[in-house]
C-alpha cells in the first residue's frame, strides 16, 4: 500500500477498516478535555467498556449469594476459571487442556520453574537474552541462587552485536549450541520489551530442545499481540500478563501454558496446592495431592474471582474479533506509524532512529523509537498534548498503536502533535 501523511487518507483507512467501531469499546482518558491518543497498550490497556458489567455481575452474586456464589452464581465461581480455556487456547496456539489462569507473571514463571528448572552439577545454566525485562533478571537471579549457583556462572545471556539494536537469530542458536550439555533452560521474552523484537519461538525452542534444555517464554508483550502456536512449537511452557494487550485491568491474572507431554509425568517436581487437585474430589478434602489432568493442575489457590472478571470480557472480545482479524489491521497501522515518524523526520530534519525490525515478521504494534538529539522535553509535550506513550531511558519513546482501539487518524494527528513538539523547542 502507498501511504500519504494526510488527514483525508487517515480518514479513507478508517473508513475501510472492519474494525474500527471497536474504538468505542473502550474508555479513554482525556487530557485538555479530548479523548487521548493512546499508545500505552503495551504496558496497560484501556478499559474495554464491558468489563464493568462483568465485574457487578460477581459483585451481585456476591450480594445476595454470598458463599453459594460458588455453585449457583450465574458463572459460578468453582469452575470460573474454565471459561477461559476455549478463547485463550485459541490465542496462543494451544490444546484446550494446556492453558489456566492464576497467580501473576512472575509468580507463575517461578512456579513453572519449578518444574522446568532442574539443576544438576553438569546441567544448569540459564539462557535469556540481553536486556530482558528486570522482572524476569530478577526471576534468574534468585533461581539460580536458591538452587546454590551464581547468577555470573548460571545464567548466559544472548548480546546483540556491537553496533546494533536487536538480537539476531543465529547467535540465539549459536549459543544454545555453545552452552550444550550444561544448558538447563531456556528462557526469553517473546517480544523485547525495550525494542519490541520478535523473536523466532518455533527455531529457538527446536535448537534448546535439540540439546537436551526445556524451553519456556515470558509472553508479557506477546499474548494477544502476534501469533502463537504455542502447541505446535512443542514449547515447554509459557507464561503472559493479561494487563497489557489483554486489557484486563492494573496487575491483572496471568495466563499459563503447559505442553500436554508433561502432564502426566509424575516425576515433574511442582508446587501443590487444592485448586490443581482432582476437581471431582475437590472438596473431599484428602490428604493426598491427586492433581488434575492439565495445565489447571498446577493451580495452587482458588482463584480470585473478581479479578478475573474483566479479564473474561476481554478475552471474549477478543474471540469475537480473532486474531487473524487483528493481526492484519495490527501489520497495516503499525507500517502507517512507521510511514508517519519517517514522513516528520524527513520534515523536521531530525534524528530519529526506529529500533525495532522493520520486517513484520520480527515485530508486533510497539515501535521503539530513539530520539537522537532530542530529549525528555519532547516526551513531556507530546504528554501534555494528549498523546499517552512511554519513557524508556536514555532517550526512547516506545509507541503500541493497538489495532483494537487505535484509529489511522490517530497516527496522523500524533505524527502532527510530534512535529509541532519539536518545531517549537
Amino acid at each position: 500500500m502507498i501511504f500519504e501523511n494526510s488527514l483525508a487518507f487517515a480518514q479513507q483507512l478508517d473508513a475501510q477498516d472492519p474494525l474500527s467501531h471497536y474504538q468505542n469499546e473502550f474508555s479513554f482518558p482525556q487530557v485538555n478535555g479530548k479523548k487521548v491518543i493512546y499508545f500505552t497498550g503495551n504496558s496497560l490497556g484501556l478499559q474495554p467498556k464491558r468489563a464493568k458489567a462483568y465485574v457487578d455481575e460477581v459483585m451481585n452474586d456476591w450480594a445476595t449469594l454470598a458463599v453459594e456464589g460458588h455453585f449457583y452464581a450465574e458463572k459460578p465461581w468453582w469452575d470460573y476459571h474454565e471459561r477461559f480455556t476455549n478463547p485463550l487456547s485459541k490465542l496462543v496456539g494451544a490444546l484446550p487442556t494446556e492453558v489456566t489462569v492464576m497467580n501473576t507473571l512472575t509468580v507463575n514463571l517461578h512456579l513453572m520453574m519449578v518444574s522446568f528448572y532442574q539443576p544438576t552439577s553438569k546441567r544448569y545454566k540459564i539462557i535469556c537474552e540481553e536486556k530482558a525485562f528486570p522482572s524476569d533478571q530478577y526471576l534468574f537471579q534468585s533461581q539460580v541462587r536458591f538452587h546454590g549457583y551464581e547468577p555470573e556462572d548460571a545464567i548466559v545471556e544472548v548480546k546483540r552485536r556491537k553496533g546494533e539494536h536487536n538480537i539476531r537469530l543465529e547467535d540465539v542458536v549459536a549459543k544454545i549450541n555453545e552452552v550444550g550439555a550444561e544448558l538447563a533452560l531456556v528462557l526469553i521474552g517473546g517480544v523485547n520489551y525495550y525494542t519490541g523484537q520478535v523473536f523466532d519461538m518455533k527455531t529457538i525452542t527446536e535448537a534448546g530442545h535439540k540439546v537436551g534444555a526445556y524451553v519456556g517464554w515470558d509472553l508479557a508483550h506477546a499474548a494477544g499481540n502476534i501469533e502463537l502456536q504455542l502447541h505446535d512449537w512443542q514449547v515447554d511452557f509459557a507464561a503472559w500478563c493479561s494487563y497489557k494487550y489483554m486489557n484486563s485491568g492494573p496487575g491483572n491474572a496471568s495466563g499459563c501454558f503447559i505442553h500436554e507431554k508433561h502432564h502426566t509425568n509424575s516425576e515433574l517436581p511442582r508446587f501443590a496446592g487444592w485448586w490443581g487437585h482432582n476437581k471431582e474430589r475437590r472438596f473431599k478434602m484428602e490428604p493426598h495431592f491427586d492433581p488434575v489432568q492439565g495445565a489447571d493442575g498446577w493451580q495452587i489457590s482458588n482463584l480470585p474471582v473478581l479479578s478475573l472478571a474483566p479479564y473474561l470480557a476481554s478475552v471474549e472480545l477478543f474471540a469475537e474479533v480473532g486474531m487473524e482479524a487483528l493481526i492484519k489491521k495490527r501489520n497495516t497501522i503499525t507500517a502507517y506509524l512507521e510511514f508517519v515518524l519517517h514522513e516528520i523526520d524527513r520534515e523536521v530534519k531530525g534524528n530519529f532512529e526506529i529500533i525495532t525490525p522493520s520486517n513484520p515478521k520480527e515485530r508486533g504494534c510497539q515501535l521503539s523509537v530513539f530520539l537522537h538529539g532530542e530529549g525528555r522535553s519532547l516526551f513531556d509535550y507530546l504528554m501534555k498534548n494528549g498523546v499517552i506513550i512511554d519513557w524508556r531511558e536514555p532517550n526512547v519513546i516506545r509507541l503500541a498503536p493497538v489495532p483494537l482501539y487505535t484509529s489511522f487518524e490517530n497516527i496522523y494527528r500524533f505524527g502532527q502533535i510530534l512535529k509541532s513538539g519539536i518545531l517549537e523547542k
